[in-house]
């Protein structure tokens, strides 16, 4: 059974681009979720590659998800993406820094201007040098999950709740 293992972070500096691949256009659609936190996802990259994604939580705290992806044709992901009641659009980047797997998200559309850090850990008891760019750590907490950032952007969020992190 596959499993993912991740922290993720906001991030509050630009500093990360130093350390950047090059950039990937991402599409997500959710096809379902339910309560308990089970999605079921397509993932369009660039024109050329797509997946289809189901995860289900693992542990209690959100560090630990049962991860299983299938490469799709790209023609049945856009079909997907059509028929997705969900989306959201980002440009990730991976990252060159220690410690495990860094990628940076820069949320479009509807959940622009938010970027996010995650990495993935080879156990849940990695040790992790956290870079100076990232900022509160938002592991395990639902709001922040693609799934719901999908179904509730940033900017559908009360004013003084997106001010709370420097948004309009």
């Amino acid at each position: 059974m596959a499993l993912e293992i991740e922290r993720r972070f906001l991030v509050r500096s630009d500093a990360w681009r130093s350390s950047a691949g090059p950039a990937q256009q991402l599409r997500q659609g959710y096809l379902a979720a339910s309560a308990d936190g089970v999605t079921v996802r397509m993932r369009l990259r660039g024109s050329d590659q797509a997946w289809l994604t189901l995860k289900a939580a693992a542990d209690a705290v959100g560090l630990v998800r049962h991860e299983f992806e299938y490469p799709i044709p790209v023609a049945d992901a856009e079909a997907l993406w059509d028929l997705a009641p969900h989306r959201l659009d980002k440009v990730r980047y991976a990252l060159d820094c220690p410690g495990g797997d860094w990628v940076v998200d820069c949320f479009q559309g509807e959940n622009a201007p938010l970027v996010l850090a995650e990495v993935e850990l080879a156990s849940a008891q990695a040790d992790l040098l956290i870079p100076p760019w990232c900022g509160e750590e938002i592991t395990g907490e639902a709001r922040w999950s693609n799934a719901v950032l999908a179904q509730h952007p940033v900017q559908s969020w009360p004013e003084a709740q997106r001010r709370r992190f420097g948004w309009p």
